[in-house]
């Protein structure tokens, strides 16, 4: 089986968890926006968690191979302000929009294909993109959190999963 067709697989048991998860309502998302309900949050922290973990494992059996990008502080800072931006004008994130427009919801589609456009077109500036386009600051090459900390990246994945179970259990005290 081709590894198109996991993807195809991946991708349909995703969007089919996000419809099931109500994250693709409206509601939900100006919930995340205004910090009101968190249940966006918990259901991509899950997801995290859990990619995490898969690539990890496909990692230390030798089926994939990492191939890391430079992180650069300046352009993820532009970009996660591109990103936030959008998904409070559109009122959906990616994922949530491919949802969305798969129930039929027009103004999710039309955002979608706006998303697609400017994935396109960063795509062809990124390596364009000079330090001074980006405040010049905050290039650490190809790095990782349990490269940078010297230990074992299931050390950091416990980490991670502790602090998210944590985090999910205090929000789910306060009913958000």
């Amino acid at each position: 089986m081709s590894m198109l067709i996991y993807g195809l697989i991946t991708g349909i048991l995703f969007g089919f968890l996000l419809q099931k998860g109500r994250v693709l309502r409206y509601d939900k998302q100006l919930g995340a926006l205004r910090l009101t309900d968190l249940t966006i949050f918990k259901f991509m922290g899950t997801s995290v968690i859990v990619a995490m973990i898969g690539v990890y494992l496909l990692v230390d059996l030798g089926l994939v191979k990492l191939d890391l990008l430079p992180t650069v502080l300046g352009k993820n800072v532009l970009g996660g302000l591109l990103f936030g931006v959008g998904w409070a004008v559109l009122g959906y994130c990616p994922g949530t929009s491919a949802g969305a427009a798969g129930e039929g919801r027009w103004d999710a589609l039309f955002g979608a294909l706006g998303m697609v456009a400017a994935a396109v077109i960063m795509a062809e500036l990124y390596s364009t993109m000079t330090p001074a386009s980006t405040g010049g600051w905050g290039d650490f090459g190809k790095v990782t959190l349990p490269g940078v900390l010297g230990v074992n990246h299931w050390f950091v994945i416990a980490l991670f999963v502790t602090l998210y179970l944590v985090i999910f259990r205090w929000v789910e005290k306060k009913g958000m």
